[in-house]
């Protein structure tokens, strides 16, 4: 986790991930970084199994990436110490940079976007009261009901890459903090 905890990386994996393999060269260009900074944060990336070297490109003097797996959850007991907590933190707050800045993109964008791609984008929120057993039920029906899109047809005819970001939390300020020391 504390590999991802740093939003360059975060995008290279997006981009592994969504764009298929690249070299340190392209993906800083892509970016706007330089390839040495690039090159340090893919071997991090690489040092904790998230992404391995493509086999098949490459000829030596060009090193290829590719992202050793298609998505990354968090273990529901990860944050059960103060080390995990800090850990899932400074991921969480890095996802969060990454996804605000996707979303301006995607926004920007959007006036030329055809009508129906227009149609299924949202920015919704719903406020919902629920206990915590609730809401745990709510993101297991969720992750099940995503979960079998991803067995869809990638080739059928007209298809693209659709992104949906989730985020789910209770609404900041409402809720009693809790001593961590009663957490551990």
């Amino acid at each position: 986790m504390r590999a991802l905890a740093h939003p360059v990386r975060l995008r290279l994996l997006g981009l592994l991930r969504s764009d298929g393999p690249a070299t340190a060269t392209s993906l800083a260009q892509r970016l706007g970084l330089n390839s040495g900074a690039t090159s340090y944060h893919l071997r991090q990336l690489a040092a904790h199994g998230f992404v391995v070297d493509d086999p098949d490109r490459g000829t030596g003097r060009d090193r290829w990436w590719k992202a050793a797996h298609q998505s990354t959850r968090t273990a529901e007991n990860v944050s059960e110490t103060p080390e995990g907590r800090e850990v899932v933190d400074a991921y969480t707050q890095a996802i969060a940079v990454v996804h605000t800045e996707m979303l301006q993109r995607a926004m920007e964008e959007a006036s030329t976007l055809p009508q129906a791609w227009r149609r299924p984008s949202t920015t919704s929120d719903w406020h919902l009261r629920l206990t915590p057993e609730q809401a745990h039920e709510l993101m297991a029906k969720i992750y099940e009901l995503m979960g079998s899109w991803q067995e869809a047809d990638e080739d059928a005819e007209g298809t693209a890459e659709f992104v949906v970001h989730l985020h789910s939390f209770p609404r900041p300020g409402t809720l009693t903090p809790v001593d961590a020391e009663a957490q551990s």
